[in-house]
């Protein structure tokens, strides 16, 4: 599909790179100024992100059929007509200032290029056209944060929320209970969920940001995030947005296992101080299996053994014995054959296979120290006397 800034001209970021902080100043010293506007120093420094952020979203688009806005962008603006809606103004300010941002770019732009070589009238029209189209996407984001902010402050949404929240934190809802409740704040299911512990005075930030995939519980000594499977809840996306909001993020488990999920973050917690990057209980499960949390060794034991969930019952507890056997051994073959007393090459054989399944796990030491951890504790598990 085409788009307005597909026909910019190639070489508008080379022109606009150099006027660029020039250019943030502007427009942000514009926006403040303008009638109606926000004041305070957060307001400022809002605004001067947004400013910054759009510009060089805008310069990147130049000669693509990119969408305007990816997700991270466009939370920017989302969150920028939240802000505007908690402070009471209406969205007449934020198009306003828009409109405002929208002629200084164009003029800025055509201006760069002008200096670099002549412009024709065609490529002022295709950057007006630009300009246009991508002003009137940060106002649709703009607009959606300050409508969804508005329904925020109306009540129902965080009661639903609350609910929600509720009934995982606490567990042994039936699932019946849990979807209609889910639905009721718009999510079309619950199957994963994964926690995020936060200091309290997180939780209103966090409820806003990660309104349409997370709710949020407030304890007192912390904000607990519980947010539903997705690209959102992923470890690069949540490292990005978690950053410099001392979070520990625990592990990504189904619905039902939400309080165990949320006991792994607070012992992780209580093992590693959070600081400017989140701390991921999926980076602890052995310390925590050792120091004795009854919950890292089934998790730890399902991450690893993951890959080999496909094997049938015989061949995958022939591998599994093999490879307990060869990791305690340190990957002598012969060691592995005499003690299981099988021939050199099926252990050749298995050890193949299960370089395939495991990849690069049998050559990195941590990995290779969780496997025997988890694999020690299923061949005592299995000894164990009957109760």
């Amino acid at each position: 599909m085409n788009t307005p800034w597909q026909n910019l001209p190639t070489d508008l970021a080379v022109a606009m790179r150099p006027r660029l902080p020039a250019a943030v100043r502007a427009i942000a010293t514009a926006v403040r100024e303008s009638p109606g506007a926000g004041a305070g120093e957060k307001f400022e420094r809002d605004v001067r992100t947004a400013v910054k952020v759009a510009l060089d979203r805008f310069l990147d688009l130049a000669g693509t059929r990119e969408p305007a806005l990816p997700p991270r962008i466009r939370e920017v603006f989302v969150a920028l007509g939240a802000a505007e809606a908690r402070e009471n103004r209406g969205p007449e300010t934020l198009l306003a200032s828009l409109r405002i941002a929208s002629r200084l770019l164009l003029r800025t732009a055509t201006e760069a290029l002008g200096e670099l070589r002549p412009v024709s009238v065609a490529e002022v029209i295709d950057l007006s056209d630009a300009t246009s189209a991508f002003i009137d996407e940060l106002a649709t984001a703009c607009t959606d944060g300050l409508a969804r902010q508005l329904r925020e402050q109306a009540g129902e949404g965080d009661r639903r929320r609350r609910q929600v929240a509720d009934l995982l934190l606490t567990g042994g809802s039936s699932p019946e209970v849990v979807r209609e409740a889910a639905a009721g704040i718009g999510w079309p299911g619950v199957d994963t969920v994964v926690p995020v512990l936060l200091p309290p005075d997180q939780a209103r930030d966090a409820r806003f940001r990660f309104g349409a995939d997370g709710v949020v519980a407030e304890r007192g000594r912390d904000a607990v995030l519980l947010l539903r499977g997705g690209p959102r809840s992923e470890r690069a996306a949540l490292t990005g947005a978690l950053h410099g909001r001392e979070a520990v993020v625990g592990p990504a488990l189904h619905w039902t296992e939400a309080p165990q999920a949320v006991r792994l973050a607070e012992r992780t917690a209580e093992l590693v101080t959070p600081g400017a990057e989140p701390v991921f209980a999926d980076d602890h499960f052995a310390v925590l299996a050792l120091r004795g949390e009854p919950a890292a060794l089934p998790v730890l034991t399902a991450r690893r053994l993951a890959p080999l969930a496909g094997l049938r019952a015989g061949q995958r507890e022939a591998f599994l014995v093999t490879l307990e056997s060869w990791l305690r051994h340190w990957g002598s073959r012969s060691a592995v054959a005499a003690e299981l007393f099988v021939h050199p090459q099926t252990v050749s054989y298995r050890l193949n296979r299960l370089r395939e399944l495991l990849g690069d796990d049998l050559d990195d030491p941590r990995a290779r120290f969780e496997l025997l951890l988890v694999l020690t504790y299923r061949s005592r598990s299995s000894e164990a006397p009957p109760p």
